[in-house]
């Protein structure tokens, strides 16, 4: 499942990261993402869903203000375990 969210004027997509946490489903992990190749921009964060426990569903049900709060909470992927720190 992909979203799309604006932010400061620029769109960003939003998907689970895949990355499995030792929490398992208790923690999914996000990843927004702007661009595509060189340029291309990544953030991670992870969330506790509250509802459903599947990564689509649980970014499905996510508020706007909710996946903002999240952007703001994310982290540039070179600073990331989940953007291998930078590695390419």
């Amino acid at each position: 499942m992909r979203r799309t969210i604006t932010v400061n004027g620029e769109i960003w997509e939003v998907a689970p990261s895949g990355r499995v946490t030792v929490y398992g489903r208790d923690q999914i992990g996000l990843v927004f993402q702007q661009g595509t190749g060189p340029t291309r921009r990544r953030r991670f964060t992870r969330f506790a869903p509250t509802g459903s426990r599947s990564p689509d569903a649980a970014v499905a049900e996510l508020g706007e203000r909710e996946l903002l709060e999240l952007f703001r909470a994310s982290q540039p992927a070179w600073t990331a375990p989940e953007g291998a720190y930078g590695a390419r």
